[in-house]
């Protein structure tokens, strides 16, 4: 029995680690997104996603993801810009903190799928394609397997609707 117990908490640890992997993953990202001198890497702000939007509606295979790029997100690509930057850095933060952890690793899976749907058709190389493809199955991991152990949202103090 004991040793159940154990291999359980270890579990659930090992849960919260991964969590907070995914989190510092979309945390790092933003990152790049954010204005000098937040950002990290060589790029700062938003202005070299332009060109990646555009290259991404160019080739885009799938009819209606193409059209939406090019007529809605391209003629709005800063709003559009923004907001992906400002929701993988909530969805880091919260991933990182293990609060609202399901909501955030549900939005952190639809960012994903988003890049995957879109960024990903701009490598040619498939394989490459596969680091746009990991992170909807890591953040829906995440999704459905909740916080774990280390969690802020397992402090008394925090409101229930910051729990997962």
């Amino acid at each position: 029995m004991a040793q159940g117990v154990r291999s359980g908490r270890q579990a659930d640890v090992w849960r919260s680690l991964f969590r907070i992997g995914v989190g510092v993953y979309w945390l790092y990202f933003a990152s790049q997104k954010w204005p000098a001198p937040y950002g990290v890497g060589p790029t700062h702000g938003i202005g070299w996603m332009h060109p990646l939007m555009q290259q991404a509606a160019a080739v885009n295979p799938i009819s209606f993801v193409q059209q939406f790029l090019t007529q809605v997100v391209l003629p709005n690509w800063q709003l559009f810009a923004v907001l992906q930057a400002a929701a993988e850095t909530a969805v880091g933060a919260l991933l990182i903190l293990g609060l609202a952890t399901r909501p955030a690793a549900f939005i952190a899976t639809l960012l994903a799928l988003n890049l995957s749907l879109t960024v990903a058709f701009t490598d040619t190389d498939v394989g490459i394609r596969w680091l746009y493809y990991l992170p909807v199955l890591a953040s829906f991991e995440v999704f459905v397997s909740g916080a774990g152990a280390l969690a802020v949202d397992r402090a008394g103090f925090v409101p229930r609707w910051l729990r997962s």
